[in-house]
């Protein structure tokens, strides 16, 4: 496939030495003017690649959104080096929005040793790609599928779905950013689905409080975003307002590429939240 260049969302602007405006999309990525998660996660990530001069992989990316942003107005990450040698690299990213802070991002990155130990955990049982489509929010363009009923996690909720952009790019950071685009929006979904008699998932921004609070992402091996991705996920608590959830990606061939974990809030609210948003 031929290799393709970055796409508009994850181009940044240098406004100065460490700072970087981003591209809000095209669309509301939720259908409502609060920027989604997923879009700041790979704004990051790409910010991170650009500190390191793409020398060295991200490794994992830790952030905690601390208050919603809007798409009327700009967005600049402030990028603080913590630390950077031969191997290791360690970066703290802010997204700041009229003086305010929405989000602060750790992420570490480094270049890889060869192996002294190897072991993964295996790619659950899954139908192929290319069935009925799936709901999932996903970077602009790209392909998603229903990967078949997965058997549930010790009375977790369980789903899994296929994954795929129509491009592929040489920059690592890339594939990784536009992938973790649809590991944030799907689990407070999911965690709901087992309790339709008390809440689901379209009350929410209406008459339930629900939000990601922190997401965490590891890349453990390198991949092609424009092949098809397993994205296996459960939820694996559900309590006192708190959700927690985790999942992991694997290629078509089942090698493991990368794991997630999440933190949001669930919590029910007198009255309505978002006006503007009721049908």
């Amino acid at each position: 496939m031929q290799l393709a260049e970055l796409p508009d969302v994850l181009r940044l602007d240098e406004m100065a030495a460490g700072r970087y405006r981003v591209r809000h999309p095209r669309e509301q990525t939720e259908g409502r003017d609060v920027v989604f998660g997923g879009q700041l996660l790979a704004q990051m990530i790409m910010a991170a690649d650009l500190a390191n001069g793409g020398a060295k992989d991200i490794k994992s990316i830790h952030a905690i959104f601390a208050r919603s942003g809007t798409y009327t107005k700009p967005i600049d990450l402030v990028v603080e080096q913590m630390q950077s040698g031969r191997t290791w690299a360690s970066h703290s990213i802010s997204a700041m929005q009229d003086g305010k802070l929405l989000s602060r991002g750790l992420v570490l990155s480094s270049i890889d040793d060869p192996d002294l130990i190897r072991h993964a955990a295996a790619m659950p049982k899954t139908r192929p790609p290319g069935a009925a489509p799936a709901r999932v929010l996903a970077f602009e363009g790209a392909t998603t599928t229903d990967a078949g009923p997965a058997d549930p996690a010790g009375g977790a909720p369980r789903d899994q779905f296929w994954h795929r952009y129509p491009a592929s790019f040489k920059s690592v950071a890339a594939n990784q950013a536009i992938l973790s685009w649809a590991t944030n929006g799907q689990l407070i979904g999911l965690a709901l689905q087992p309790h339709g008699d008390v809440a689901d998932i379209s009350q929410a921004h209406r008459t339930i409080s629900t939000g990601v609070i922190a997401h965490t992402l590891n890349f453990h091996e390198r991949f092609d975003v424009g092949a098809w991705l397993l994205v296996s996920q459960e939820a694996t608590y559900a309590g006192r307002g708190r959700l927690h959830g985790r999942g992991s990606v694997f290629t078509q061939k089942g090698q493991l590429v990368a794991t997630f974990s999440q933190d949001s809030m669930a919590r029910r609210i007198e009255g309505t939240l978002d006006p503007k948003n009721q049908m």
